[in-house]
């Protein structure tokens, strides 16, 4: 089996970061940095672009790569490697563009997420304050 390819945008906004519930799984119940499937032929900036277009209905410009996330779970059998990048700038408010894929939205000040996060998040926030710190 060959790992299986995501993406993900850290979207922040005055300090806090726009995360979105998930509804089904993987991590059901958990937040998240919009963003999911590449596509075949189509950039991983420019899939997590798309996907929070689809998402939260944010028109995005891609900043640069903040990190790469391997979410491995040997007991699902799944392997997934996601870049995650900055979110340089977004037009427009977030809303459910999904709601049969996610139930909840909502910016967060860094030092106040909620619980639980995604795999994924947790590592891109920690990339994140590393690099700002």
């Amino acid at each position: 089996m060959l790992p299986a390819v995501g993406c993900g945008a850290f979207i922040l906004r005055d300090g806090c970061l726009l995360l979105i519930r998930r509804a089904r799984a993987p991590e059901a119940g958990c937040w998240g940095l919009p963003g999911g499937k590449v596509d075949p032929f189509e950039t991983t900036a420019d899939a997590a672009m798309r996907e929070v277009r689809e998402e939260v209905g944010l028109e995005p410009e891609a900043g640069s790569l903040l990190c790469v996330v391997d979410q491995i779970d040997r007991a699902a059998g799944t392997h997934w490697v996601a870049p995650v990048y900055m979110v340089d700038a977004v037009q427009g408010e977030p809303r459910l563009c999904e709601p049969h894929k996610h139930d909840g939205l909502g910016w967060f000040a860094l030092d106040a997420l909620p619980e639980p996060l995604t795999l994924a998040t947790q590592v891109a926030v920690q990339a994140f304050c590393t690099k700002a710190g």
